[in-house]
């Protein structure tokens, strides 16, 4: 519930800058906390890009508070490999390369115990579903049932 929270209380403040919120992550931690910024534009992303959205995110956290304790963050590009968590996200990215884990396995023509990976190109973005070429095969993965996924560029 806290990246929910974190996601709606910080979105406005990246985008008066300028800047896409990508992704977040928090992880709490005995030594403290620590938050993960993911920030995007057309342009691409500069360090002096992360400075500007780092001073402007301290300043929110500060006054807002809506983490107890102390915490480290750090704000910076998604990457190449970036994660993809949103039908938004997907759709950006048609015909490029993605890995994808799915919560449960799925049955496929060529498992009678079904498969949790899938990697491919990715061929189609609706609104609930991704289809993604394996094995030169479509495969059609429900949005809800994806546990994690990433664009996988050719490196």
């Amino acid at each position: 519930m806290l990246r929910d929270d974190l996601i709606a209380l910080l979105t406005p403040v990246v985008e008066e800058v300028g800047f896409e919120l990508w992704e977040l992550e928090y992880a709490a931690r005995s030594n403290g906390g620590l938050l993960r910024i993911y920030i995007d534009s057309a342009e691409g992303i500069t360090v002096e890009d992360c400075a500007q959205v780092s001073r402007a995110v301290s300043e929110l956290l500060d006054s807002a508070d809506p983490i107890p304790g102390y915490y480290t963050l750090e704000v910076s590009s998604p990457g190449l490999d970036r994660v993809l968590r949103t039908q938004a996200h997907f759709a950006r990215f048609p015909g490029e390369r993605v890995a994808v884990e799915m919560k449960t396995a799925l049955p496929t023509k060529s498992s009678k115990v079904g498969r949790k990976k899938f990697s491919g190109p990715l061929l189609n973005v609706a609104s609930s579903e991704i289809t993604v070429e394996v094995d030169g095969e479509p495969v059609v993965l429900p949005l809800a049932g994806i546990h994690k996924a990433r664009l996988a560029p050719a490196l």
